[in-house]
């Protein structure tokens, strides 16, 4: 697996596919530079080496040439977080392009125009990832987000740098953490599986019961199970398709020694709604206009005891609707455990656009191990494919 450690860029133009797929206020100000922050290392690493850097990515879903969706608002956000000037091209392709990264200087920056202008980029153009190749002279993928896509910039261009082509320091990691979890644990390896849904999670189940000991599972999931083992849910969210689904995983996890634990509590809401009557109910008897929606505290607890005796910990998925103050308790809480055990010497990965926001809102990202970038791509590694954007680098 080649790094940025295995070239010196001295006097070489890296292009660097970074995922600066960042959220904007109505006045284009960045609200959130994570994304930014985190391609830092790579760049300063190639800068440090008396390289100069190409930065292309993407933003949003724009349907053409739209002003809104233009990388150069947020070229002042890039230029503070890396302490120095950006330059812009005011596109990606053509004599723009060209000229500027031509005219680039070692130790200099340039952000090239969104990728998405072009249908080229995500319809994997040859003749379009040719153009981009031929502005640098070592290809660096640094974006895990998009790691998952056979696009232009992701895949495609790989092509045109045989010998000379790497993972950046944030991908690499990515790498290595899901690596951590998957094939080289320390046991017990629990994961804990939260969201609405048992059919967006079916494949990431089925890849991971050889591989863990216990498997927490909550949110929404949580009805469907509870109804195909004959309980009453009320008016909670459910799967009635996959019910047979459900009792199989259980089946399966059995044969395989894998211990399943759902909530037996939880915080039942007459409403979906913050302003809610509420009351802790047995999972099994959710009265009829009630709906669960937290994780109960006998739940917590039992959920605390098998988090505090594991050495591997994923999670995927909150266990409640957090986004609302009086459902978030379990979710919270559930962190909470997971930074204690991590604390203790537990290795923790969390993953998934939720879990990921959830552990940001509620301050605890710096008690994680670590926490994905990507969110659609690392449910992709969990289910055990390659990634386009990965496999591209590797061949």
């Amino acid at each position: 697996m080649k790094t940025l450690q295995d070239f010196n860029f001295n006097a070489k133009k890296a292009i660097i596919r970074v995922d600066f797929n960042v959220p904007l206020d109505e006045n284009f100000n960045v609200t959130d530079a994570n994304r930014i922050e985190a391609a830092k290392p790579t760049i300063d690493k190639i800068l440090a080496d008396g390289g100069s850097v190409i930065l292309m990515s993407h933003l949003g879903r724009p349907k053409a040439k739209e002003d809104n969706y233009s990388l150069r608002h947020i070229v002042a956000k890039v230029s503070e977080v890396l302490g120095l000037n950006v330059q812009f091209a005011s596109d990606c392709r053509g004599e723009i392009a060209t000229n500027a990264a031509k005219n680039l200087k070692p130790g200099e920056v340039l952000l090239l125009e969104n990728l998405r202008f072009y249908a080229e980029e995500e319809a994997g153009d040859e003749n379009f990832a040719k153009e981009l190749a031929s502005l640098g002279d070592i290809y660096v993928n640094d974006a895990f987000g998009t790691a998952h896509r056979a696009h232009a910039s992701t895949t495609i261009i790989a092509k045109f740098f045989p010998s000379h082509k790497c993972f950046g320091l944030l991908l690499a990691k990515e790498i290595e953490s899901l690596n951590r979890v998957l094939n080289n644990s320390v046991k017990p390896v629990t994961a804990v599986l939260g969201g609405s849904k048992v059919s967006s999670k079916i494949t990431v189940i089925e890849n991971i019961l050889d591989k863990v000991d216990h498997m927490i599972i909550g949110g929404g999931m949580t009805f469907t199970f509870i109804k195909a083992l004959g309980g009453k849910i009320g008016d909670s969210i459910c799967e009635d398709d996959k019910q047979e689904l459900a009792l199989e995983i259980l089946h399966l996890a059995k044969q395989k020694n894998v211990h399943i634990h759902i909530p037996v509590d939880v915080v039942a809401a007459d409403s979906f709604s913050n302003d809610a009557n509420t009351q802790i109910v047995d999972v099994r008897e959710i009265p009829d206009g009630w709906q669960g929606l937290d994780a109960g505290p006998k739940s917590l607890a039992n959920f605390r005891e098998v988090i505090m005796k594991s050495k591997t910990i994923l999670w995927n998925g909150p266990l409640g609707v957090f986004e609302m103050e009086n459902f978030a308790n379990g979710t919270i809480e559930l962190g909470n455990y997971i930074a204690e055990s991590t604390a203790n010497g537990a290795f923790s990965l969390v993953g998934g656009g939720d879990s990921v926001a959830a552990v940001k809102q509620f301050g605890l990202e710096d008690k994680m191990s670590y926490v994905s970038t990507g969110g659609g791509a690392m449910l992709e590694m969990l289910e055990g494919r390659v990634l386009p954007g990965i496999a591209a680098i590797l061949s």
